[in-house]
């Protein structure tokens, strides 16, 4: 026997707000409601003029994540595939919180996650705000400032077996980067 999805359908007086942004030029509004229990249950993202090819994916887009959210599949599962999807337009935005995008699902994927999903969630996925990224730059320079001082000894006593090993640790802490999700994405 086959297992169907249960949809759970929206409230009649729903709350939620719009979010408009400029990614590459081009102006973007997205629309999140939510449920009543406080969790993200449907998805708009208008694109241009309707009947045109682009509004008319972005409709499409937002349709099939309105319909998963509304069948059960979780926010995060949605929001993995969107990220770090890249075509045009992309780059810039206007958006305070994530100020570059490679597309604009990956500017939705992030700013719904930002705006649905707790910090723990986020996190593992390696999606932070601008504010969070700068608090885990400030413990990463701390780090980097303590260990300055070696870093100076060892090269001004030119002593090369000691710049080697301080050099690779800091190449590795920049191969790394900031906000890097600690697993690879499915």
């Amino acid at each position: 026997m086959a297992e169907t999805a249960i949809q759970r359908h929206m409230p009649r007086r729903r709350t939620g707000h719009t979010t408009s942004v400029t990614i590459g030029g081009e102006r973007f509004y997205l629309t999140a409601n939510g449920r009543e229990d406080g969790t993200l249950g449907e998805v708009f993202i208008q694109w241009g003029k309707q009947g045109q090819t682009p509004a008319g994916l972005m409709d499409l887009y937002s349709i099939a994540l309105s319909v998963a959210l509304q069948h059960g599949v979780p926010l995060r599962d949605l929001v993995c595939q969107g990220l770090d999807l890249y075509f045009v337009p992309n780059g810039h935005t206007d958006d305070p919180q994530i100020p570059r995008a490679r597309s604009v699902v990956d500017w939705a994927a992030r700013r719904l996650a930002i705006d649905w999903l707790p910090y723990e969630v986020r996190a593992a996925e390696g999606i932070f705000t601008v504010d969070e990224r700068v608090t885990a730059a400030g413990d990463w320079l701390a780090a980097e400032a303590a260990r300055l001082p070696s870093a100076q000894a060892a090269v001004a006593s030119h002593d090369p077996a000691a710049e080697p090993d301080i050099m690779e640790a800091f190449r590795a802490d920049l191969a790394s980067g900031i906000g890097a999700p600690s697993r690879p994405r499915t």
